[in-house]
Protein backbone atom coordinates (compact mmCIF):
# COMPACT_ATOMS: atom_id res chain seq x y z
CA UNK A 1 0.00 0.00 0.00
CA UNK A 2 1.12 3.56 -0.65
CA UNK A 3 1.66 5.72 2.43
CA UNK A 4 2.07 9.38 3.25
CA UNK A 5 5.85 9.10 3.09
CA UNK A 6 5.62 7.97 -0.56
CA UNK A 7 3.55 11.04 -1.39
CA UNK A 8 5.92 13.39 0.41
CA UNK A 9 8.82 11.80 -1.48
CA UNK A 10 6.91 12.28 -4.74
CA UNK A 11 6.58 15.97 -3.98
CA UNK A 12 10.35 16.31 -3.68
CA UNK A 13 10.81 14.39 -6.95
CA UNK A 14 8.49 16.62 -8.99
CA UNK A 15 8.77 19.89 -7.03
CA UNK A 16 10.67 21.75 -9.76
CA UNK A 17 8.90 20.01 -12.65
CA UNK A 18 5.26 20.95 -12.02
CA UNK A 19 3.30 23.98 -10.87
CA UNK A 20 1.85 24.44 -7.41
CA UNK A 21 -1.62 25.32 -8.65
CA UNK A 22 -3.79 27.94 -6.94
CA UNK A 23 -6.63 27.26 -4.53
CA UNK A 24 -9.21 29.90 -5.43
CA UNK A 25 -12.39 30.75 -3.52
CA UNK A 26 -15.57 30.56 -5.60
CA UNK A 27 -18.05 33.19 -4.50
CA UNK A 28 -20.87 31.76 -6.63
CA UNK A 29 -20.49 28.20 -5.31
CA UNK A 30 -19.95 29.39 -1.74
CA UNK A 31 -23.25 31.28 -1.94
CA UNK A 32 -24.96 28.25 -3.50
CA UNK A 33 -24.29 25.97 -0.53
CA UNK A 34 -23.92 28.57 2.24
CA UNK A 35 -20.35 27.51 2.89
CA UNK A 36 -16.85 28.18 1.67
CA UNK A 37 -16.01 26.53 -1.66
CA UNK A 38 -12.50 26.60 -3.09
CA UNK A 39 -11.34 25.36 -6.48
CA UNK A 40 -8.03 23.49 -6.82
CA UNK A 41 -7.20 24.65 -10.34
CA UNK A 42 -5.28 21.80 -11.95
CA UNK A 43 -6.56 23.04 -15.31
CA UNK A 44 -3.77 25.62 -14.90
CA UNK A 45 -1.16 22.88 -14.43
CA UNK A 46 1.47 22.08 -17.07
CA UNK A 47 -0.42 20.25 -19.88
CA UNK A 48 -3.63 21.76 -18.38
CA UNK A 49 -4.13 18.59 -16.34
CA UNK A 50 -3.12 17.01 -13.02
CA UNK A 51 -1.77 13.97 -14.89
CA UNK A 52 1.74 15.42 -15.20
CA UNK A 53 2.29 14.90 -11.46
CA UNK A 54 1.89 11.13 -11.48
CA UNK A 55 3.51 10.51 -14.85
CA UNK A 56 6.69 12.41 -13.97
CA UNK A 57 6.96 10.80 -10.54
CA UNK A 58 6.76 7.37 -12.16
CA UNK A 59 9.17 8.15 -14.99
CA UNK A 60 11.79 9.73 -12.75
CA UNK A 61 11.87 6.47 -10.76
CA UNK A 62 12.58 4.25 -13.79
CA UNK A 63 15.78 2.24 -13.70
CA UNK A 64 18.52 2.91 -16.26
CA UNK A 65 17.62 -0.36 -18.00
CA UNK A 66 13.93 0.61 -18.16
CA UNK A 67 14.85 3.99 -19.62
CA UNK A 68 16.96 2.31 -22.30
CA UNK A 69 14.07 0.05 -23.35
CA UNK A 70 11.47 2.84 -23.36
CA UNK A 71 7.89 3.16 -22.19
CA UNK A 72 4.36 2.70 -23.46
CA UNK A 73 1.07 4.01 -22.17
CA UNK A 74 -2.63 4.14 -22.95
CA UNK A 75 -4.70 7.19 -22.25
CA UNK A 76 -7.83 9.17 -23.03
CA UNK A 77 -5.44 12.05 -23.72
CA UNK A 78 -4.17 13.92 -20.67
CA UNK A 79 -1.97 11.15 -19.26
CA UNK A 80 -0.55 10.51 -22.73
CA UNK A 81 0.51 14.14 -23.01
CA UNK A 82 2.15 13.94 -19.59
CA UNK A 83 4.10 10.82 -20.57
CA UNK A 84 5.18 12.49 -23.82
CA UNK A 85 6.63 15.42 -21.89
CA UNK A 86 8.33 13.07 -19.43
CA UNK A 87 9.88 11.10 -22.30
CA UNK A 88 11.34 14.29 -23.76
CA UNK A 89 12.76 15.39 -20.41
CA UNK A 90 14.44 12.01 -19.90
CA UNK A 91 15.36 11.50 -23.57
CA UNK A 92 13.70 8.10 -23.82
CA UNK A 93 11.44 6.52 -26.44
CA UNK A 94 7.71 6.34 -25.84
CA UNK A 95 4.75 4.70 -27.55
CA UNK A 96 1.41 6.34 -26.84
CA UNK A 97 -1.80 4.41 -27.54
CA UNK A 98 -5.04 6.38 -27.64
CA UNK A 99 -8.48 5.28 -28.79
CA UNK A 100 -10.10 6.76 -31.87
CA UNK A 101 -12.64 8.66 -29.76
CA UNK A 102 -9.92 10.74 -28.06
CA UNK A 103 -10.65 14.48 -28.48
CA UNK A 104 -8.68 16.07 -31.30
CA UNK A 105 -7.37 18.84 -29.03
CA UNK A 106 -5.56 16.20 -26.97
CA UNK A 107 -4.25 14.27 -29.98
CA UNK A 108 -2.89 17.47 -31.53
CA UNK A 109 -1.01 18.32 -28.34
CA UNK A 110 0.53 14.83 -28.16
CA UNK A 111 1.69 15.14 -31.78
CA UNK A 112 3.76 18.18 -30.82
CA UNK A 113 6.14 15.83 -29.01
CA UNK A 114 8.67 13.29 -30.23
CA UNK A 115 6.73 10.10 -29.46
CA UNK A 116 5.12 7.31 -31.48
CA UNK A 117 1.37 7.91 -31.44
CA UNK A 118 -0.83 4.87 -32.10
CA UNK A 119 -4.57 5.30 -32.67
CA UNK A 120 -6.22 2.02 -31.73
CA UNK A 121 -9.70 0.87 -30.79
CA UNK A 122 -13.01 2.64 -30.53
CA UNK A 123 -12.82 3.08 -26.74
CA UNK A 124 -10.20 3.53 -24.03
CA UNK A 125 -10.36 -0.07 -22.78
CA UNK A 126 -9.23 -1.35 -26.20
CA UNK A 127 -6.32 1.11 -26.28
CA UNK A 128 -5.29 0.02 -22.78
CA UNK A 129 -5.26 -3.65 -23.76
CA UNK A 130 -3.16 -2.82 -26.85
CA UNK A 131 -0.62 -0.87 -24.78
CA UNK A 132 -0.27 -3.65 -22.20
CA UNK A 133 0.31 -6.17 -24.99
CA UNK A 134 2.94 -3.89 -26.59
CA UNK A 135 4.74 -3.66 -23.25
CA UNK A 136 4.95 -7.46 -23.04
CA UNK A 137 5.88 -7.91 -26.71
CA UNK A 138 8.55 -5.19 -26.93
CA UNK A 139 9.89 -5.26 -23.37
CA UNK A 140 8.66 -1.75 -22.61
CA UNK A 141 7.60 -0.35 -19.25
CA UNK A 142 3.86 0.19 -19.18
CA UNK A 143 2.88 3.41 -17.40
CA UNK A 144 -0.71 3.09 -16.28
CA UNK A 145 -2.77 6.27 -15.92
CA UNK A 146 -4.01 5.02 -12.53
CA UNK A 147 -2.94 1.45 -11.59
CA UNK A 148 0.56 2.31 -10.42
CA UNK A 149 1.84 3.22 -6.96
CA UNK A 150 4.25 5.89 -8.21
CA UNK A 151 1.55 7.49 -10.35
CA UNK A 152 -0.86 7.52 -7.40
CA UNK A 153 1.80 9.02 -5.11
CA UNK A 154 2.37 11.80 -7.65
CA UNK A 155 -1.33 12.62 -7.79
CA UNK A 156 -1.39 12.62 -3.99
CA UNK A 157 0.76 15.75 -3.94
CA UNK A 158 -2.45 17.64 -4.70
CA UNK A 159 -3.79 16.52 -1.32
CA UNK A 160 -0.72 17.86 0.47
CA UNK A 161 -1.15 21.26 -1.19
CA UNK A 162 -4.86 21.38 -0.33
CA UNK A 163 -4.25 20.86 3.39
CA UNK A 164 -1.40 23.37 3.45
CA UNK A 165 -3.56 26.01 1.78
CA UNK A 166 -6.83 25.28 3.64
CA UNK A 167 -6.28 23.50 6.95
CA UNK A 168 -9.97 23.98 7.84
CA UNK A 169 -11.22 21.89 4.91
CA UNK A 170 -14.16 19.60 5.72
CA UNK A 171 -14.64 17.88 2.36
CA UNK A 172 -12.53 17.31 -0.73
CA UNK A 173 -14.43 16.49 -3.93
CA UNK A 174 -12.54 14.87 -6.81
CA UNK A 175 -13.34 13.20 -10.14
CA UNK A 176 -13.01 9.43 -10.51
CA UNK A 177 -12.12 7.50 -13.65
CA UNK A 178 -9.70 4.69 -12.89
CA UNK A 179 -9.22 6.14 -9.43
CA UNK A 180 -5.59 7.28 -9.49
CA UNK A 181 -6.36 10.90 -8.63
CA UNK A 182 -8.75 10.28 -5.76
CA UNK A 183 -6.60 7.43 -4.41
CA UNK A 184 -3.61 9.74 -4.09
CA UNK A 185 -5.63 12.62 -2.67
CA UNK A 186 -7.47 10.46 -0.12
CA UNK A 187 -4.24 8.82 1.09
CA UNK A 188 -2.59 12.22 1.54
CA UNK A 189 -5.54 13.99 3.14
CA UNK A 190 -6.56 11.21 5.52
CA UNK A 191 -2.94 10.49 6.34
CA UNK A 192 -2.69 13.99 7.81
CA UNK A 193 -6.27 14.79 8.85
CA UNK A 194 -8.38 11.64 9.08
CA UNK A 195 -11.72 13.40 9.67
CA UNK A 196 -11.73 15.14 6.27
CA UNK A 197 -14.44 13.70 4.05
CA UNK A 198 -13.35 12.60 0.56
CA UNK A 199 -16.12 12.44 -2.03
CA UNK A 200 -15.66 11.08 -5.53
CA UNK A 201 -17.70 11.99 -8.58
CA UNK A 202 -18.50 10.12 -11.78
CA UNK A 203 -20.86 10.79 -14.65
CA UNK A 204 -24.00 8.68 -14.80
CA UNK A 205 -22.77 7.77 -18.29
CA UNK A 206 -19.63 6.02 -16.98
CA UNK A 207 -20.22 4.75 -13.42
CA UNK A 208 -17.68 1.93 -13.29
CA UNK A 209 -16.11 2.67 -9.89
CA UNK A 210 -19.52 3.40 -8.39
CA UNK A 211 -20.93 0.08 -9.59
CA UNK A 212 -17.76 -1.77 -8.59
CA UNK A 213 -17.98 -0.50 -5.02
CA UNK A 214 -21.62 -1.56 -4.88
CA UNK A 215 -20.64 -5.04 -6.07
CA UNK A 216 -17.61 -5.28 -3.80
CA UNK A 217 -15.36 -6.10 -6.75
CA UNK A 218 -14.25 -4.58 -10.05
CA UNK A 219 -17.08 -5.01 -12.54
CA UNK A 220 -18.01 -3.76 -15.98
CA UNK A 221 -20.82 -1.24 -16.19
CA UNK A 222 -23.08 -0.04 -18.95
CA UNK A 223 -21.55 3.09 -20.46
CA UNK A 224 -22.69 5.68 -22.93
CA UNK A 225 -21.08 8.70 -24.57
CA UNK A 226 -20.01 11.31 -22.04
CA UNK A 227 -18.79 14.89 -22.09
CA UNK A 228 -16.43 13.76 -19.30
CA UNK A 229 -14.26 11.75 -21.71
CA UNK A 230 -11.31 11.77 -19.31
CA UNK A 231 -13.31 9.63 -16.86
CA UNK A 232 -14.68 7.23 -19.47
CA UNK A 233 -13.76 3.55 -19.46
CA UNK A 234 -13.38 0.51 -17.25
CA UNK A 235 -10.95 -0.34 -14.46
CA UNK A 236 -8.09 -2.80 -14.98
CA UNK A 237 -8.76 -6.05 -13.11
CA UNK A 238 -6.75 -6.13 -9.90
CA UNK A 239 -6.17 -2.36 -9.94
CA UNK A 240 -4.65 -1.13 -6.69
CA UNK A 241 -6.95 1.88 -6.82
CA UNK A 242 -10.07 -0.16 -6.09
CA UNK A 243 -8.98 -1.19 -2.59
CA UNK A 244 -7.74 2.32 -1.81
CA UNK A 245 -11.07 3.82 -2.84
CA UNK A 246 -12.91 1.17 -0.82
CA UNK A 247 -10.95 2.08 2.30
CA UNK A 248 -10.41 5.83 2.08
CA UNK A 249 -13.14 7.40 -0.09
CA UNK A 250 -16.28 8.15 1.92
CA UNK A 251 -18.80 8.27 -0.92
CA UNK A 252 -19.21 8.52 -4.68
CA UNK A 253 -21.83 10.71 -6.31
CA UNK A 254 -23.11 10.29 -9.86
CA UNK A 255 -23.95 13.44 -11.81
CA UNK A 256 -26.03 14.03 -14.90
CA UNK A 257 -24.45 14.91 -18.24
CA UNK A 258 -26.56 18.07 -18.47
CA UNK A 259 -25.24 19.22 -15.09
CA UNK A 260 -21.64 18.70 -16.21
CA UNK A 261 -22.36 21.04 -19.13
CA UNK A 262 -23.83 23.59 -16.72
CA UNK A 263 -20.72 23.28 -14.54
CA UNK A 264 -18.41 23.93 -17.51
CA UNK A 265 -20.49 27.04 -18.27
CA UNK A 266 -20.50 28.25 -14.66
CA UNK A 267 -16.73 27.85 -14.36
CA UNK A 268 -16.28 30.01 -17.45
CA UNK A 269 -18.91 32.65 -16.67
CA UNK A 270 -18.29 33.04 -12.93
CA UNK A 271 -14.65 31.94 -12.51
CA UNK A 272 -13.19 32.68 -15.98
CA UNK A 273 -11.76 29.15 -16.17
CA UNK A 274 -11.67 26.90 -19.24
CA UNK A 275 -12.47 23.43 -17.93
CA UNK A 276 -13.12 20.12 -19.67
CA UNK A 277 -16.06 17.91 -18.75
CA UNK A 278 -14.05 15.55 -16.54
CA UNK A 279 -12.58 18.55 -14.75
CA UNK A 280 -16.00 20.02 -13.99
CA UNK A 281 -17.71 17.02 -12.36
CA UNK A 282 -16.77 18.12 -8.82
CA UNK A 283 -18.63 21.38 -9.39
CA UNK A 284 -21.52 19.47 -10.97
CA UNK A 285 -21.74 17.43 -7.75
CA UNK A 286 -22.09 20.61 -5.69
CA UNK A 287 -24.75 21.95 -8.05
CA UNK A 288 -26.80 18.75 -7.77
CA UNK A 289 -26.28 18.17 -4.03
CA UNK A 290 -26.26 21.58 -2.33
CA UNK A 291 -27.89 20.20 0.83
CA UNK A 292 -25.26 17.47 1.14
CA UNK A 293 -22.47 20.08 1.18
CA UNK A 294 -24.31 22.82 3.09
CA UNK A 295 -22.24 24.98 5.43
CA UNK A 296 -18.92 23.24 4.86
CA UNK A 297 -15.41 24.27 3.86
CA UNK A 298 -15.08 22.45 0.55
CA UNK A 299 -12.33 21.95 -2.00
CA UNK A 300 -13.48 20.93 -5.48
CA UNK A 301 -10.63 19.56 -7.58
CA UNK A 302 -10.75 20.95 -11.13
CA UNK A 303 -8.70 18.25 -12.80
CA UNK A 304 -8.22 19.49 -16.36
CA UNK A 305 -8.91 22.05 -19.05
CA UNK A 306 -8.32 20.31 -22.38
CA UNK A 307 -11.69 20.71 -24.07
CA UNK A 308 -12.43 20.77 -27.79
CA UNK A 309 -12.99 24.34 -29.01
CA UNK A 310 -16.17 23.41 -30.86
CA UNK A 311 -17.63 21.61 -27.84
CA UNK A 312 -16.73 24.50 -25.56
CA UNK A 313 -18.39 27.04 -27.87
CA UNK A 314 -21.45 24.81 -28.13
CA UNK A 315 -21.77 24.61 -24.34
CA UNK A 316 -21.37 28.36 -23.91
CA UNK A 317 -23.96 29.08 -26.58
CA UNK A 318 -26.55 26.55 -25.40
CA UNK A 319 -26.19 27.33 -21.69
CA UNK A 320 -26.24 31.09 -22.35
CA UNK A 321 -29.61 30.64 -24.04
CA UNK A 322 -30.93 28.88 -20.92
CA UNK A 323 -29.45 31.35 -18.44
Amino acid sequence: MINLEDIEEARETIRNLVKRTPLARSRSLSDLCSGEVYLKLENLQITNSFKIRGALNKMFHLSIEEMKRGVVTASSGNHALAVAIGAEKLNLSAKIVVSKDTPKVKIDKIREHNVELILYGDFYDEAEEKAINLAKKDGLTYISPYNDKMVIAGQGTIGLEILEDLSSVDTVIAPIGGGGLISGISLAVKGIKSNVRVTGVQSEASPVMYESLKAGRIVDAEMRESIADGLFGGIEKGSVTFKIVQKYVDDILLVKEKTIRKAVFLLWKKEEQVVEGAGAVSVAAIMENTGFFMGQDIVAVISGGNIENELFRNILASESDRA
